[in-house]
């Protein structure tokens, strides 16, 4: 299935597309994406330290697979070879042993990596075996680590390391930071940046999965100078973890504070979840942006991305950027 306007096809068409970010507010996008391009480039996060992606990131010193992972997962040929692949992929063992929650692919991507000795060439092995629609690239050389700083309700200031502990801390995330300060980034990512039409930051979880990709000091710079159009695709709901009662206005104020100098094109957002449009057309502008509105969500109400409608918003997006993007609401 493509959307109408950018068709998809063996030959690679459609235009090329950057889409950052991680776990399952990148496979949103990938999954719209991938209807209507093959030109597909995913730059994923390398902060997950829990689970089985945070075991292997320990034992083995690698980067963590499992936000890869799910990205290779989202590309995958959309034939029955490529879905048993990603069903391999994604499955995770059941035991009483140390196998117990892994994941396979988690373990594929890392025996590759230690086979070939490379990073990118061991994803683009995976993406090959699922006759992926697009490539995967991690954002950073080295595995990082998120620190952020939260206030609680009463005021109180606290420091909390690691991107599964911030996930369950709670408190208002004032600021974040990476350790190391000054990774390497991941150069084919920095191409992938400066040689696309597009390149789309979010939906996901704001603080640990679309704002580090800013706080890479070489694709913070790629994406500041990129000859790209820059899309940001605001989530459906906050995140009780992470950003709970923050505002649609309140994600952009984020990101403008942590990125002061990344110019954006294009804000998408489902009517649905913005309280006040009004101020969010007003903190779209003193970014640059113009603000899309279009119905995005599934039919059954819930925080979750409807691929079909999200490809036709990016095509609304992509095609119409220059002409009256405006605040239109499309069903």
């Amino acid at each position: 299935m493509t959307v109408t306007g950018f068709p998809a096809g063996p030959a690679g068409q459609g235009p090329a597309v950057v889409a950052l970010g991680g776990g399952h507010g990148l496979s949103a996008s990938l999954s719209a994406l991938r209807l209507m391009s093959d030109r597909l480039t995913a730059v994923v996060t390398v902060a997950d330290d829990g689970g089985s992606s945070g075991r292997l990131r320990k034992e083995m010193a690698v980067l963590p697979p499992g936000d890869l992972r799910m990205a290779l997962s989202a590309l995958c040929d959309d034939t029955e070879w490529g879905r048993t692949w990603r069903d391999v992929l994604q499955h995770r063992f059941r035991s009483e042993g140390d196998l117990d929650h892994h994941a396979v692919g988690n373990l594929l991507i890392v025996a590759l990596w230690e086979l070939l000795g490379d990073t990118v060439e061991g994803l683009d092995w995976v993406a090959r075996l699922l006759g992926a629609r697009g490539r995967v690239l991690p954002m950073a050389a080295v595995p990082l680590e998120i620190e952020a700083d939260l206030v609680d309700e009463r005021g109180g200031r606290r420091t909390v390391r690691g991107q599964s502990s911030l996930a369950k801390a709670p408190g208002r995330v004032e600021a974040i930071r990476l350790i190391p300060d000054d990774p390497p980034a991941c150069q084919e990512s920095v191409a992938a940046v400066h040689d696309a039409d597009w390149v789309v930051l979010g939906p996901g979880s704001w603080f640990t999965s679309v704002m580090p990709h800013l706080m890479v000091p070489g694709l913070a710079e790629a994406l500041h100078t990129t000859r790209a159009r820059r899309c940001v695709t605001l989530n459906l709901s906050p995140e009780s973890g992470e950003t709970p009662g923050m505002t649609a206005e309140d994600h952009l104020r984020a990101l403008a504070d942590h990125a002061p100098r990344l110019r954006v094109d294009v804000v998408l957002a489902d009517p649905s979840a913005i309280d006040d449009v009004v101020g969010l057309e007003g903190r779209c502008a003193d970014m640059g942006a113009e603000l899309l509105l279009r119905q995005v969500r599934v039919g059954d109400g819930s925080a979750r991305h409807d691929a079909l409608r999200l490809a036709a918003a990016y095509r609304d997006a992509f095609e119409g950027f220059l002409g009256d993007v405006g605040t239109s609401v499309a069903g």
